[in-house]
């Protein structure tokens, strides 16, 4: 029987708005398909777009199973999956969304084996195309690994093309050998891909977006080397820097920063998302002081501005009572605005209240998930565990520019260290990146949860170790009971 490749196609792509617009699904046989250097990068374009449209558009997104449930960010209320998560009452039939991202990052895999498969041979392809779509399929096809272990551990691990009746039958891999094997296709897509882009190709995945990625899973090898000769090759070789104020990070005038290293791009009121309305307040909330609504209201108005988002994302109350009084702290919490007293504090560098460039449901912000300020935290755990002593030089570049006055480190053990490191990822990444992957990946996730406030929630009253990992859906179970064979507990939930 003839294999079908079911890609989503980006159709059109002489400009990036063209790349953001089209999502139109088909099943293509690789018999009329990959014959020309357009077609090599519709398929290219198709994994992106799954991620863009399933992976990372809206706030039940992955962002569910990276920050909500930590020390970060929680729900202002109860709401859909998100208490389960919260509570962390979650089984094989309540769990959010984890069905979903099951399903989407697995169709990343498949489309990426077939990008790969039926490019690496091919003489119909120009040598620049078929190396940079082949560089960004190899990237997406690790980064969704990077997700499906960090999310339940040991999965089904596969790089070829199958029928979908033989990934039915796929027992789960060992995290570790997954990790392995995707380090080493990041350094092929390394070296496939391009420094950076211009003109309509900003955003598109490049060799330092794959060499950070690289990194994050040597950090969870604990091949601390490894992974400080990757940052220091970033650091020093890339064109990304630090951006000198923490604010400009997040200017959305000026998205695709020196800081910024990938992120996904969104088209606003076309292909926009809606990421921004979970962290942009609604006015049914605010302000504090309801008789004041009316009065709020039509100052916004004057600004062009809304409180028209679902106020769901904030800071925990553990965030909020915790934060540094530092020079991020602006950006990260924000409790009043234009002098009204809020009710909820606000995640403020995730808003945007403009509601003519950024409306709701249709954001086009840029969602950064890899930027510098990590990669001299990466250098700084790494370096400390190798005993190397930069890492005092990169931790203490975060902080310099964190701090009004001087805060730097010096003279710490290394366990005190470590501890500096985990602390100060927490408040430059706020909200921003993969802070349930790190409690894990540091063994200090069941601690951390245990003694972390969450208002409402009984997160804290109920988490258990086997928790740090969500249980594989009961659908994808009945599917593939072989899903089982290697743990019969389904991660301890059973």
């Amino acid at each position: 029987m003839k294999k079908l490749i079911i890609l989503f196609l980006a159709i059109g792509l002489s400009s990036c708005d063209d790349f953001l617009k089209e999502n139109v699904r088909g099943i293509i046989s690789p018999n009329n398909f990959y014959n020309s250097d357009p077609e090599a990068i519709q398929a290219a374009n198709g994994l992106y777009v799954t991620y863009r449209e399933d992976v990372y558009r809206n706030w039940a997104g992955i962002t569910t199973w990276q920050f909500f449930g930590t020390d970060e960010i929680m729900p202002s209320r109860i709401f859909g999956g998100l208490a389960a998560v919260m509570d962390y009452n979650l089984t094989e039939t309540n769990y959010a969304n984890a069905y979903g991202m099951w399903q989407d990052l697995y169709r990343v895999v498949g489309d990426a084996n077939s990008v790969i498969a039926n490019l690496k041979d091919n003489d119909k392809i120009s040598i620049a195309v078929k190396d940079r779509s082949m560089g960004e399929a190899y990237f997406l096809r690790a980064l969704a690994y990077h997700n499906l272990t960090s999310i339940w551990g040991d999965v089904p691990f596969y790089t070829e093309e199958l029928t979908l009746a033989e990934v039915g039958v796929l027992g789960r891999t060992d995290k570790s050998q997954i990790r392995t094997a995707m380090i080493e296709d990041l350094k092929i897509a390394e070296g496939l891909l391009p420094s950076s882009y211009t003109g309509s190709d900003i955003g598109r995945s490049s060799k330092w977006a794959a060499k950070f990625l690289r990194t994050r899973l040597h950090l969870w090898l604990e091949e601390w080397q490894e992974a400080l000769d990757a940052c220091k090759d970033i650091i020093n070789n890339s064109p990304h820097k630090l951006m000198p104020t923490y604010g400009e990070i997040f200017d959305v005038n000026n998205q695709f920063n020196e800081e910024a290293i990938f992120g996904w791009d969104h088209l606003t009121g076309v292909q926009g998302q809606t990421i921004t309305d979970s962290f942009n307040p609604r006015l049914r909330d605010e302000p504090r002081n309801s008789a004041q609504r009316n009065e709020f209201a039509g100052v916004l108005a004057s600004r062009g501005e809304e409180f028209n988002g679902y106020g769901l994302a904030v800071p925990s109350d553990d965030a909020v009572a915790k934060h540094p009084n530092d020079l991020r702290k602006p950006y990260n919490l924000m409790d009043s605005y234009l002098g009204y007293d809020l009710t909820y504090t606000y995640l403020k560098k995730r808003t945007n209240f403009d509601f003519v460039q950024s409306p709701r449901g249709g954001h086009g912000e840029w969602w950064i998930t890899m930027r510098m300020g990590q990669v001299y935290l990466m250098a700084a755990e790494a370096a400390n565990e190798v005993g190397d002593a930069s890492a005092y030089d990169y931790i203490n570049a975060i902080r310099d520019r964190a701090y009004e006055e001087d805060a730097s480190l010096s003279g710490l053990s290394k366990d005190e260290f470590r501890k500096a490191v985990q602390d100060e990822l927490k408040w430059e990444l706020l909200g921003e990146t993969e802070r349930k992957y790190d409690l894990v990946r540091w063994g200090i996730f069941y601690e951390t949860i245990k003694n972390t406030n969450y208002g409402r929630f009984s997160g804290s009253e109920n988490v258990q170790p086997h928790m740090q990992y969500a249980p594989i859906p009961a659908e994808e179970i009945v599917l593939n009971p072989a899903l089982l064979e290697s743990d019969p507990t389904n991660n301890g939930y059973r």
